[in-house]
């Protein structure tokens, strides 16, 4: 062996590097746009794939031992022998390379639910990607050897992050003109914004307030879930239009203080909280946290409706009071004191009692009709959003029998087979998966069929994930329900889950790998007079 073979395995390891690094970036950018580009979701979700299928978990550990040999093996076996020993490192930094190109097994380079989109700031993203791996993979060349850029591509997803990370505050300053485009055009508009924030229930909410808004106001709601800082300006600067008194925006956050920055960007004058829960514990931590970032949407609004079902709102509900705030409470328990009552008819009678609503503070409760499948938490703090804006009292009666739907949460549908299909794939929380089971168990026994879930479980749940969804598991066998748990994410808890509370004429759980694989097997099981509830669904970038 000469030199010139130690050059040669340096540049046979360039180019497999170079080929190996298309589909990994791919993966990662992919992933990283799924996210909404925030900085730390990749190596997150690189992990769940490591930690969740056993393929994925075995070629980062062979992967890794390839690239601990390259460094190694040489020096042992031929330490006297430069050419030798690059030939040996070229060979097991190629094997790491071509494992690093498949890995997570199964991970779609371009997707299938949703492709990879080649937009301006993911092109932008791509040219610091490649500068820090190139870079990264040069400084490891020099000093490790051929195995250099093949640990470099080992830790592709955490470069990634680093990517993100550098390139936040520059597309957030090169973004900011539309931002500022989109308070001028509030403040030409005149505009009051509603601004409406919780863990979960926000576009349900927005579209029962928007309803009934629009029976006094032009009303102007954010469209799906354009929720945070770029969407709501989006909103803002495509739909408001001379004439536009309201604006009903649903605020999200990612990472804590994204709340009040939107409420500075876009100052509400009436704010409202739906719900406070175990959303978000997976980057938040605690529901302390949670209620802290949520809590600081009441900040700059004059005006605030609160739900005081929950202890920790009611205390809000107090402070606000006492900051000179005007406060509208909600509630939905007939002993509760509120300025808006909203009662479903009791569990003795759901059928033959109507739902009641009281709007101000001694004002005698009314019947009323409430349509579709709305949560009554979520229907009351839309009653009082109303009331608080100065819609007629006779009107937000009116109106509350008109609700509208929003798509993919609690839709309910017929299959050509003649079952009924419950499509809350929007879903993701554990009160309202468990509330929708409920729906469906209540469906599936009055038409004498089965009942049939297809679900990968939540996510975003943090500590609680695993535990939520080994709850909503046991209540699917508690039910009698055919479970079909889709993917791995959650795929062990849900089966535990279901196997701690199912009976032996339970029809079992099965494990699939694609829902359209556990649709199809869904529809044929339930028959002509079953029940299919579709509840949640993960993106391809899970596992």
């Amino acid at each position: 062996m000469t030199p010139s073979d130690a050059w040669l395995g340096y540049a046979i390891v360039a180019l497999v590097s170079d080929l190996a690094a298309i589909p990994i970036a791919a993966r990662w950018l992919r992933v990283a746009q799924r996210e909404h580009y925030v900085p730390g979701s990749v190596w997150q979700m690189a992990r769940l794939w490591v930690q969740r299928q056993t393929a994925s978990l075995v070629v980062f550990i062979a992967a890794a031992a390839s690239i601990v040999a390259a460094i190694v093996v040489p020096a042992a076996l031929v330490g006297d022998d430069p050419g030798a020993m690059a030939v040996i490192a070229t060979s097991f930094s190629v094997l790491a390379l071509v494992l690093l190109a498949v890995f997570p097994v199964s991970l779609p380079a371009r997707g299938r639910s949703k492709k990879l989109a080649f937009t301006g700031r993911l092109k932008r993203l791509l040219v610091v990607w490649i500068a820090l791996h190139v870079g990264v993979g040069l400084a490891a060349l020099l000093l490790i050897g051929p195995a250099g850029p093949a640990l470099t591509l080992l830790f592709s997803a955490l470069l990634t992050d680093l990517g993100l990370a550098i390139m936040a505050p520059i597309e957030k300053a090169a973004s900011q003109r539309f931002v500022t485009q989109a308070q001028q055009r509030l403040k030409q508009t005149g505009a009051r914004v509603v601004a409406i924030t919780g863990s979960y229930g926000k576009t349900s909410t927005k579209n029962y307030v928007a309803h009934l808004l629009s029976a006094a106001f032009a009303t102007v709601a954010s469209p799906a879930s354009f929720n945070n800082r770029l969407g709501l300006s989006r909103a803002v600067n495509d739909k408001l239009v001379p004439g536009t008194e309201m604006f009903v925006a649903e605020m999200g956050m990612a990472a804590p203080g994204q709340i009040a920055e939107l409420c500075r960007q876009f100052p509400p004058s009436i704010a409202a909280i739906t719900v406070v829960g175990e959303g978000h514990l997976q980057r938040m931590r605690t529901t302390d946290a949670i209620l802290r970032e949520k809590s600081s949407i009441t900040d700059l609004a004059p005006v605030v409706v609160l739900p005081i079902d929950d202890p920790r709102l009611a205390e809000l509900a107090d402070r606000c009071r006492a900051a000179g705030k005007t406060v509208i409470t909600t509630t939905c328990r007939v002993e509760t004191d509120a300025d808006v009552a909203l009662v479903p008819p009791s569990d003795a009678a759901p059928d033959a009692e109507p739902w009641s609503i009281r709007l101000g503070t001694g004002a005698e409760p009314v019947p009323v009709s409430i349509s579709g499948t709305g949560h009554a938490v979520n229907v009351a703090v839309a009653a009082g959003i109303a009331l608080a804006a100065g819609v007629p009292v006779a009107a937000i009666a009116a109106r509350l029998g008109d609700l509208p739907g929003s798509q993919h949460r609690a839709e309910v549908q017929q299959a050509p087979t003649g079952a009924l299909v419950i499509d809350d794939t929007y879903n993701a929380n554990p009160v309202g998966s468990l509330r929708a089971l409920e729906g469906a168990a209540s469906l599936a026994a009055e038409r004498s069929g089965p009942l049939v879930v297809v679900t990968p479980g939540m996510v975003e749940l943090g500590p609680v994930q695993v535990e939520r969804n080994r709850a909503f598991g046991a209540a699917i066998g508690a039910a009698n329900g055919l479970l079909f748990a889709v993917a791995r994410t959650n795929r062990a808890a849900l089966l535990a889950g279901y196997a701690s509370t199912a009976t032996s004429e339970a029809p079992g759980a099965i494990a699939v790998d694609r829902r359209e694989a556990a649709v199809a097997r869904a529809v044929e099981a339930a028959g002509d007079r079953g029940v299919i509830l579709y509840e949640n669904d993960l993106p391809d970038h899970y596992p």
